[in-house]
C-alpha cells in the first residue's frame, strides 16, 4: 500500500503556495513520489498541510535519506508548524476506495 506524508505549515496562503510550487517543481520525476497536494485548513486561513504519497515507505525513506531531501524542502521549513504537536505525520493507507 501506499505511504502519505503529512507536513504542517503556518503562514500566509502566498509564501506557502510559492515555497509548494518551488518543491514540487524540484521534486518532479523523483522515484517513488506519485504527487502532492498543499491543503488549506477551512477554519484558519494561515494554517496548512502538504500532503504526499509514495509507492512505498521504502521509497520515501531512500528520499528523505538523500543528499537533496534537506536543500530542496529548506524553502518550507521556516513555516513549520508543530504547535499541536508533532509537525509531520508518516502514514500508511491500508485499506481505500476509488
Amino acid at each position: 500500500m501506499t505511504v502519505r506524508v503529512l507536513l504542517r505549515y503556518r503562514g500566509s496562503e502566498d509564501e506557502i503556495g510559492a515555497a509548494f510550487h518551488t518543491i514540487s517543481r524540484k521534486l518532479q520525476g523523483t522515484p517513488g513520489l506519485l504527487g502532492s497536494e498543499l491543503w488549506r485548513d477551512i477554519g484558519d486561513s494561515r494554517a496548512f498541510v502538504v500532503s504526499s504519497e509514495w509507492t512505498s515507505r521504502e521509497a520515501f525513506d531512500t528520499w528523505e535519506r538523500g543528499p537533496d531531501h534537506k536543500a530542496t524542502t529548506q524553502p518550507l521549513r521556516p513555516y513549520h508548524d508543530s504547535a499541536g504537536g508533532r509537525a509531520f505525520e508518516l502514514v500508511e493507507v491500508v485499506a481505500a476506495y476509488r
